[in-house]
């Protein structure tokens, strides 16, 4: 397989991806490295738990300084944002399955939240 092609494929399609577009990839990614770090955590395959619980923080990071604060509800939603990183630091230090599924959900709603937006948009 020519990975180079395969690499331009994909920077393409990013590219021309509307803002709400990448908002559920970001979102969708959220919840599957959610899952993946749930999963992880079970098996103790710590490794994989860290590098899991790391990206979803940085994703988490990433919606937060991409908020455009002329807006009041992103004010909001960098309370929120702040929320989940301390919760997922909580996660990824103490090894936390309780807050994970505590917080595991609350991602799922808002990305969902964000779904029905976006499709109440488009029509």
């Amino acid at each position: 397989m020519d990975m180079q092609g395969y690499q331009q494929y994909k920077a393409q399609s990013i590219n021309t991806m509307t803002q709400g577009e990448l908002l559920m990839l970001l979102y969708d990614e959220l919840v599957k490295r959610l899952i993946r770090t749930e999963l992880a955590l079970k098996k103790k395959d710590f490794e994989l738990f860290e590098t899991s619980v790391v990206r979803c923080i940085d994703i988490v990071r990433y919606l937060d300084r991409t908020l455009d604060m002329k807006y009041p509800i992103s004010r909001d939603l960098h309370r929120l944002y702040d929320y989940f990183l301390y919760m997922l630091n909580r996660v990824r230090f103490g090894r936390n399955a309780q807050v994970l599924e505590q917080i595991k959900p609350q991602l799922i709603d808002m990305r969902d939240t964000f779904r029905k937006a976006q499709e109440a948009q488009s029509i």
